[in-house]
């Protein structure tokens, strides 16, 4: 949608001469009136305003106008059309989210797992000029979602992670590999691989820190969030009367998680519960600002022509009242 401004805006201070010539007009008015002296009014009681006089002040009012729209019409009114043009340093980021069994714990709501799910969303949204994947893993791992612009498959594919999917454990070396895999060859200024997990490695042929150095070579940065309250947590257990709640041991492998984020130039973060959680994707999205060049166009159109126009038609109308309806008879 079109803007409007005015190339000489100083022009616009003439209208403030409106007042003194309003003023000078009602002034004139009285002098011009004649006056008769009478011992009473009682005759003209019911006298009616002449549809001259009326129309006598129309002739100024037009001139007001006329007046109004020529300052209008020195003042250069125009209408601009912007637009953009944007070129982004992008970042790739794969987000490796940990689906085992253990992220079903209710320390976090509903669960860890839908919490992450949640969350994840909410930080995709909130960058979209970035490329971004997904690799879930539990006992294995596999990509969910490759590297994609198309934030909205992405999001719907998160809705689709439950656990089961896959054989439980908790294999971090290999939820790491698997991104490593997918972001490596990418062309991007900065790969990220952000990775929440609430376990300790317990699964896969690859040791995490070995898929830390393989990350390093590469030049990917990994954040790393360890998922769980802290000391127990509750964890629906199936039992022969229904699912009941138990408290569980949370056991998070925090040194492997903090040397994994230091080899990468990364950082280890502690989510505690699902606002902790949410802070620390923000902080996330901080440290990783796209850079974004932005150039803008802007094409001006000149729109004075109907302002002229209308001072024209006032001026029109006005000497038409003027020399015909209100014409004076020497």
């Amino acid at each position: 949608m079109p803007d409007y401004l005015f190339a000489y805006p100083r022009f616009l201070l003439l209208l403030v001469l409106i007042i003194p010539m309003i003023v000078w007009y009602i002034l004139k008015q009285k002098k011009t009136v004649p006056t008769i002296q009478l011992s009473t009014l009682q005759g003209f009681g019911k006298a009616k305003t002449s549809f001259k006089n009326i129309l006598k002040h129309i002739i100024f009012a037009f001139r007001i106008i006329c007046f109004s729209f020529l300052v209008l019409a020195l003042a250069r009114p125009q209408s601009t059309n912007n637009w953009q043009n944007v070129s982004t340093e992008g970042i790739d980021i794969i987000i490796s989210l940990d689906i085992s069994g253990s992220m079903l714990a209710q320390d976090f709501h509903p669960d860890r797992l839908e919490a992450g799910k949640t969350i994840a969303a909410e930080f995709i949204n909130n960058r979209p000029n970035d490329r971004m994947g997904l690799v879930v893993f539990s006992g294995k791992s596999f990509t969910q979602c490759p590297l994609t612009t198309d934030h909205a498959v992405l999001i719907n594919l998160f809705k689709g992670i439950k656990f089961g999917l896959i054989e439980d454990g908790t294999a971090i070396g290999e939820g790491i590999a698997t991104a490593i895999n997918r972001i490596k060859d990418s062309n991007a200024k900065s790969k990220i691989i952000i990775l929440l997990t609430d376990g300790v490695n317990n699964s896969g042929s690859i040791a995490p820190i070995t898929a830390a150095e393989i990350a390093k070579t590469y030049g990917i940065r990994i954040y790393t969030i360890g998922v769980g309250s802290l000391g127990q947590a509750p964890y629906p257990v199936p039992t022969a009367f229904g699912t009941q709640m138990q408290m569980i041991k949370v056991e998070i492998d925090e040194p492997v998680l903090k040397q994994i984020a230091q080899m990468t130039d990364g950082k280890y973060f502690r989510a505690t519960n699902n606002e902790k959680l949410r802070e620390i994707y923000k902080e996330i999205d901080k440290l990783e600002k796209t850079k974004i060049a932005v150039k803008e166009y802007r094409k001006y159109k000149e729109e004075f022509l109907p302002f002229v126009l209308l001072a024209a038609l006032s001026l029109f109308l006005e000497l038409f009242l003027k020399f015909t309806i209100l014409k004076k008879i020497p």
